[in-house]
């Protein structure tokens, strides 16, 4: 068994994941994800409750029962179509997963990182994720939000380029500890570009301990002659832009969601980001970003 830490935790399993993750033996928790050549009985599993179609495969969830906040005990699977099946107890620590006919190593890889360990964290009610970019700003961890196309994986690229830190692309996990909102790692791989089933390019300034979490920026998509704004959002607004960047959002854990995000809300910083839809002014929009940490107000000019 190898040991890789993913999602500030350490993932021990027989898969060579060496191209995509550190190794590491110290983590939040530790999960072994085990190579299994056998099937889940239906009798055990028998409710299925379809996810989403995503990087065009059909996902599906597996359950005894209608699903609720309770998953002590409980028998899950999260199946990716003609891929992999995942199959764990609630409340444990093991996983089995099994290959099926086009459960390459790469898929495995794939799935295993970019989607079952969120779900697993987020049954299991260790994380919350939000639909989220965060890289390292001067010794701030800041996370960028917004609907799909607005910008994040290339501000993100645009940051990393420029020697930042990369914390997590594309999703990123949050707990809360002792008063305190922590952002947590996902993986070494960013996606500046739109690819099935790829996790991305391996970034060599990346930092797997998890950290505080200092401001969110919500993106908005601005016209390519308009400045860039940063201004702090109040009240509701907060909600209405970050509850739709929240993933898996099974009925079951709505309120409990919204608590959260509550919690959240009134203890980070929440700003707008008007960003110029123009390639050539990423550099002003990063430029006023690190001017907004340090003062509180955009860069002269921007």
């Amino acid at each position: 068994m190898h040991s890789y830490l993913a999602y500030g935790s350490v993932i021990r399993t027989a898969l060579d994941l060496s191209r995509v993750l550190p190794s590491g033996q110290e983590g939040r928790f530790e999960l072994s994800v085990v190579d299994s050549a056998g099937t889940v009985p239906a009798t055990i599993v028998p409710n299925r409750i379809p996810m989403f179609r995503s990087h065009e495969c059909e996902l599906v969830l597996l359950t005894d029962g209608p699903l609720e906040t309770k998953v002590s005990g409980r028998p899950f699977c999260f199946e990716v179509q003609d891929v992999a099946r995942f199959f764990w107890q609630g409340g444990t620590f093991e996983v089995r997963m099994e290959r099926l006919e086009r459960g390459t190593e790469d898929l495995l890889a794939f799935w295993l990182i970019h989607l079952f360990l969120p779900l697993y964290f987020t049954l299991e009610g260790h994380y919350n994720f939000i639909h989220a970019c965060a890289v390292d700003l001067e010794g701030e961890t800041i996370l960028f939000t917004g609907p799909s196309h607005s910008g994040k994986s290339t501000l993100t690229n645009f940051f990393i380029e420029r020697g930042h830190i990369l914390v997590s692309d594309d999703k990123v996990a949050t707990f809360e500890e002792h008063d305190t909102w922590q952002a947590v790692p996902s993986h070494p791989n960013h996606r500046p570009y739109r690819r099935f089933a790829d996790l991305g390019l391996r970034v060599q300034e990346y930092c797997p301990q998890v950290r505080p979490l200092s401001a969110i920026y919500a993106l908005c998509r601005a016209a390519p002659e308009a400045g860039v704004r940063v201004r702090e959002m109040q009240g509701h607004r907060k909600f209405v832009n970050l509850l739709p960047n929240a993933l898996f959002n099974f009925d079951c854990f709505r309120a409990q969601r919204l608590r959260y995000l509550g919690r959240l809300l009134n203890a980070v910083p929440f700003y707008r980001v008007d960003v110029p839809w123009d390639l050539d002014r990423l550099a002003e929009v990063h430029d006023a970003l690190i001017a907004h940490r340090q003062t509180g107000e955009l860069k002269a000019g921007a």
